[in-house]
C-alpha cells in the first residue's frame, strides 16, 4: 500500500528499469499495487523500494 497520489510515480520509476518489474494497481481507492517481478530481480526491487522510502520519503507499505 502507498499513497494514491504516488502510484504513477512508483510505476514510472520501477518500470523505467526495463524488464525488472511491472506495476499494476489492485485497488486504486486503497492505493494497493502489485509488482510482477522478473526472476532474479527480487533483490533489486526491494532495494529500489527501500531507496524510495528513505530518499524520496514515500510511504510504501509491506511487501509480500
Amino acid at each position: 500500500m502507498t499513497e494514491r497520489s504516488k502510484i504513477g510515480y512508483i510505476r514510472f520509476t520501477i518500470e523505467s528499469y526495463d524488464g525488472m518489474a511491472l506495476v499494476s494497481t489492485v485497488d486504486p481507492q486503497k492505493a494497493i499495487i502489485e509488482l510482477k517481478i522478473s526472476p532474479g530481480c527480487e533483490g533489486m526491487v526491494l532495494e529500489l523500494l527501500e531507496s524510495l522510502r528513505r530518499d524520496e520519503g514515500l510511504k510504501i507499505g509491506e511487501v509480500l
